[in-house]
């Protein structure tokens, strides 16, 4: 059939006439380039030498800026207590991690079981030179890998260089007219969960899935009107035929991947996951992704995010705003590794929890804490070199009332990628940073 003897459709009456898929539009990659293919699980094999399609990433975003000397508490420093009168953790509440003079705030029961089976890593004193205190700006320059918050995303990098090799197609067929080649199906997009997808995970060639909730990832031009459900069916039906670059065949790709990424993962989250999760955003979040990874979507990198921790005033400290968002993390994420593992997933996934930026040493006249520099982040699963890594950042030695930062954020991507998704960090990251050892020698 010549699919160019359809009625003709433009990109411009396709975008302008609601044939798009709720909270997904502006998000929707190329997912099922090669249809069927795609939906195959890897389950381990794969098509690119030395490339684990069977290890999945998840980042937890913790959005506002996370308290991290309340989260990671430096109770063996005196100077702790001294600036923090009203909010600092009591010593004997704190569960400490051996003999590292810090311990974990009381709400975060969870991680420290996964701590204490091995299952956790604590990271020190991260940050950047010449930190930025704006969360918007630094909340980019963690995304982009740059300090000058400009450029893609470094996931997105990821995905790019993987995927298309940086000049090379699919099967490392090299690149045409300076474009990147296609996708290879046997790595696909990234999915975040939320309104719209992070600037850490956009790409110049791929692009994440972003969506909400599985009820509003679908076609809704039915619900709107019933006349509206034939033609986006009869669209979606037909395969448009290799190289062919035509509005018609545009419209056919598009709508196929949307029908069949949706389906398959609605089909995916319906699962009635194999643990109890929390009621809580986070906690729902990572159910989601649990279930995804249970019905083993080819997906490398899934992104979530606990916001609300701009912590200004009120804060407290063993209870509090602050001790019910650490809670809320402490509880799913233990969810989370309990439902892996009774997938028996548990060792394909690494979990990585980061902020934007911590908070000042000292609390502020409202009982909170203001806008700081470094903080903590943490590693979750069996390959995760377990304990504490780095010494904690001095509480005397400061800059201008902030913590200096001791470990370098891009050296730990650099140990995640290099140690975990087996990627070359210097590409992806536009620089040489010394890959933090994260990861266990296999």
């Amino acid at each position: 059939m010549n699919i160019d003897r359809q009625p003709a459709f433009t990109r411009r009456q396709f975008l302008s006439t609601s044939l798009v898929m709720a909270s997904a539009a502006a998000t929707l990659p190329a997912f099922l380039n090669r249809s069927a293919l795609a939906m195959m699980p890897s389950l381990g094999l794969s098509s690119m030498p030395g490339v684990p399609e069977d290890h999945i990433l998840v980042v937890v975003q913790l959005s506002g800026g996370n308290d991290g000397l309340n989260t990671v508490v430096p109770f063996s420093m005196d100077q702790y207590y001294r600036l923090r009168p009203g909010i600092g953790i009591a010593a004997n509440n704190v569960l400490k991690l051996g003999d590292s003079g810090v311990g974990l705030h009381p709400q975060l029961a969870g991680i420290k079981e996964l701590y204490d089976n091995g299952m956790a890593s604590v990271i020190q004193g991260v940050g950047y030179p010449n930190p930025n205190r704006s969360h918007f700006k630094s909340m980019d320059i963690w995304h982009t890998a740059d300090t000058s918050a400009t450029g893609n995303g470094w996931l997105g990098r990821y995905f790019d260089s993987e995927c298309c090799g940086y000049g090379k197609g699919e099967s490392g067929t090299p690149e045409k007219n300076g474009k990147p080649g296609a996708a290879s199906v046997s790595n696909q997009p990234g999915i975040a969960i939320g309104r719209t997808a992070p600037l850490a995970m956009q790409g110049q060639a791929i692009k994440p899935i972003a969506f909400e909730s599985e009820d509003l990832f679908r076609w809704v031009g039915q619900d709107v009107h019933k006349a509206l459900s034939d033609p986006y069916h009869k669209l979606e039906s037909r395969q448009a035929p290799e190289g062919d670059n035509s509005n018609a065949a545009f419209l056919m790709r598009t709508a196929l991947d949307a029908q069949v990424s949706s389906d398959l993962i609605r089909k995916a989250v319906r699962q009635r996951p194999l643990v109890q999760y929390p009621g809580t955003g986070i906690g729902q979040q990572l159910q989601l992704v649990g279930s995804m990874i249970r019905a083993g979507l080819p997906t490398r990198v899934y992104y979530v995010q606990h916001g609300g921790f701009d912590t200004h005033a009120q804060q407290g400290g063993q209870n509090g705003r602050h001790a019910n968002l650490l809670g809320q993390l402490s509880q799913a994420i233990k969810a989370f590794y309990a439902d892996l593992k009774a997938q028996e997933n548990d060792r394909r996934v690494l979990t990585m929890s980061f902020s934007e930026f911590g908070r000042r040493v000292a609390q502020n006249a409202s009982q909170g804490t203001d806008h700081g520099t470094a903080a903590p982040m943490f590693l979750f699963g069996p390959m995760v070199r377990p304990g504490v890594i780095g010494d904690h950042p001095s509480l005397t030695d400061l800059d201008d009332g902030d913590l200096k930062h001791r470990i370098d954020f891009r050296s730990v991507y650099a140990g995640i990628l290099e140690g975990w998704l087996k990627a070359d960090p210097r590409k992806i990251l536009d620089g040489t940073y010394k890959a933090l050892p994260v990861i266990k020698k296999a």
